[in-house]
């Protein structure tokens, strides 16, 4: 359905749920840190769903929209994705740093799966609405729920600074966490090329068409 629109059209239905995708995503790090004894996040005043406090110029802004046009440009359905600045952990001041750095990362992509259910029920309320309005929340909706997915599952590829690389650290011998975490200074640009040259694709896709697709059953769509 997405790859029928328009830019302006896709733009107007995949802002939304792409912006409170990458904000509470990262948000949800904060709130995990901040359940496990880190303040930090707090104190700066990260923990807010303002989007203004968490916004990147290019992961938020820049790549998104090229995504967007040049999927629309192209004719195939967005493959959106995105990224906000990072909410600061503390790590020294968690009581068990290894294991709750982990339970602060897969709060990131799990706040994800909730969204992405929560944008399903948008999805169905749309569907009850019938024409009109109701078509652009069914697609809004939609848009939700692939957006999260697709976040969620990419922040969990063990790639340093992504959510799964802290899973990693959290089972790594201790002399090799920080060789493996040198990484980071690169991981974004790994990242990028894996995309782009659809290395990722394998993985990627079928796991975001068949959770998707269980959700759609889960909610009855």
């Amino acid at each position: 359905m997405l790859d029928q629109l328009s830019v302006v059209q896709t733009i107007a239905v995949v802002a939304l749920p792409l912006l409170f995708a990458i904000v509470v995503h990262e948000v949800a790090h904060g709130w995990a840190a901040l359940a496990l004894g880190d303040r930090t996040a707090e104190m700066l005043g990260r923990l807010s769903l303002n989007p203004v406090r968490h916004i990147d110029p290019f992961g938020t802004v820049i790549l998104p929209l090229g995504l967007v046009i040049t999927a629309s440009l192209a004719g195939a359905p967005p493959f959106v994705f995105g990224w906000a600045k990072p909410v600061p952990v503390t790590w020294e001041n968690l009581a068990r740093p290894r294991r709750d750095m982990a339970l602060v990362a897969l709060a990131g992509p799990s706040s994800n799966l909730i969204m992405a259910l929560l944008w399903g029920l948008v999805a169905k309320a749309g569907y009850a609405l019938g024409p009109g309005i109701g078509d652009f929340l069914v697609l809004m909706g939609m848009s939700g729920v692939v957006v999260n997915l697709v976040i969620g599952l990419l922040n969990l590829v063990p790639i340093p600074p992504l959510d799964g690389s802290r899973l990693v650290s959290a089972v790594l011998p201790a002399s090799a966490v920080a060789t493996y975490n040198r990484a980071e200074s690169w991981g974004v640009v790994v990242l990028l090329l894996l995309l782009i040259f659809g290395f990722l694709d394998p993985i990627l896709g079928p796991a975001v068409t068949g959770l998707r697709h269980g959700i759609h059953q889960f909610i009855g769509l």
